[in-house]
């Protein structure tokens, strides 16, 4: 399932990965780059829910692209929120010693540790790492 969301409703708040549409693209990197995929934030009513930092980890895809959640606050735009809230910016890391190229399915998952208790949201991405 290729996801390009934009929010993801739950029944106390609202959580969003807002990834840009990926219908029939792939997220192609460098050896070596990072790249910013999405900022992420959990809120209900424009005030964050989150109790603690998020965490992501991969749940399939090769061992040389790694990523990672930096803290920020973000602008929920998708959620009509004018004002910052906490959150994050999920990134992509490539390794710096690739060889060949790779091509593979990546399949993350986010955690979310909420004040109504611990939420997530997984997704897959098709992933092309160059050297």
């Amino acid at each position: 399932m290729k996801v390009s969301i934009a929010l993801i409703v739950v029944a106390v708040g609202l959580a969003c990965v807002s990834l840009p549409a990926r219908a029939a693209e792939t997220l192609v990197m460098k050896s070596g780059e990072t790249v910013n995929l999405s900022a992420v934030w959990w809120i209900a009513n424009c005030r964050s829910l989150l109790k603690g930092p998020m965490t992501v980890e991969i749940l399939d895809g090769p061992p040389e692209i790694t990523a990672a959640i930096h803290e920020q606050d973000v602008v929920a735009h998708t959620s009509n929120c004018a004002n910052p809230v906490k959150g994050g910016m999920l990134t992509l890391t490539a390794a710096k010693d690739i060889k060949d190229k790779i091509h593979a399915e990546v399949v993350l998952r986010v955690k979310f540790p909420t004040q109504d208790g611990d939420r997530q949201k997984s997704f897959d991405l098709d992933a092309i790492v160059v050297p």
